[in-house]
């Protein structure tokens, strides 16, 4: 109870933490099959807090990345990712880049670096590329 009092868990994360405290594995499937039961722990709680944290920070791919290293089951992270699919990764993407960079980049050097620092948030090249496009970086010799 004291881990989730300061902020929600995975079922896989909690388990990992309380398995480092040497507690045994069939106890901890019990606590947290009672914690779930009591609504406590929630895998689709934590995703989409996961999703609503990181949305204009980060690419659904990235997110869709941490969650998966967090142990939330496909089921939990594809509902907690779906309203991304409606969402333009080139808005986001765009107001990134303008928040980060504000002006295009002045050599090829600057525009690998922006097109590193976008890939890294979890945005697909094509969406890099026409970030770089609209913002005037010169991107017609990139075809």
């Amino acid at each position: 109870m004291r881990y989730l009092a300061r902020r929600d868990y995975s079922r896989a994360e909690l388990a990992q933490r309380l398995a480092q405290r040497g507690i045994a594995a069939d106890a901890i499937e019990v606590a947290l099959d009672q914690l779930t039961a009591a609504g406590y722990l929630s895998d689709e709680r934590y995703a989409a807090a996961v999703v609503a944290q990181r949305t204009g920070r980060y690419g659904k791919r990235a997110i869709a990345y941490a969650l998966k290293e967090k142990g939330v089951t496909a089921d939990a992270a594809a509902a907690a990712l779906a309203p991304l699919a409606a969402a333009d990764e080139f808005v986001d993407a765009m107001a990134l880049w303008h928040q980060r960079f504000r002006t295009p980049a002045a050599n090829d050097r600057e525009k690998a670096r922006q097109v590193r620092f976008l890939q890294a948030r979890g945005y697909p090249l094509s969406v890099v590329l026409k970030v770089l496009r609209a913002a005037g970086a010169g991107a017609a010799d990139d075809e």
